[in-house]
């Protein structure tokens, strides 16, 4: 597997649009398009690129890592990143985003911070 670089960063929050007005008024970044996912959220970008995923909840610290959720890193390597999981007994779970090429594998690292990792168009 090869980490291509960040990808974007997950933030639970109780109040969607005063994260959505702050990070977009104050900081500058701008709604966008996000996938059909059953949560409402909100994925704001910065030079056309989603860089902070919104994930509206009413319980936003109910994880071992509070409001921050997760981190994402856009990556190569598919089938050699589940190969190198299954070899170390490390749990993971794949998803796909909806209505995009985009494969996942969610894993946890040492200190339960959630790590997305991004597969674009792999097969």
């Amino acid at each position: 597997m090869e980490i291509l670089g960040l990808d974007h960063i997950n933030i639970r929050t109780p109040d969607l649009e005063s994260a959505r007005r702050f990070y977009c008024q104050v900081l500058g970044l701008e709604d966008g398009f996000r996938p059909p996912f059953p949560a409402p959220g909100a994925w704001l970008y910065a030079g056309g690129r989603p860089v902070v995923h919104l994930v509206e909840t009413d319980r936003p610290e109910d994880t071992p890592t509070g409001r921050f959720n997760h981190v994402a890193f856009a990556a190569t390597g598919f089938h050699e990143t589940l190969a190198a999981l299954d070899a170390n007994a490390i749990a993971y779970r794949v998803a796909e985003v909806p209505g995009s090429p985009v494969r996942q594998i969610f894993v946890t690292d040492p200190d339960g911070i959630t790590v997305e990792l991004n597969f674009a168009s792999e097969t």
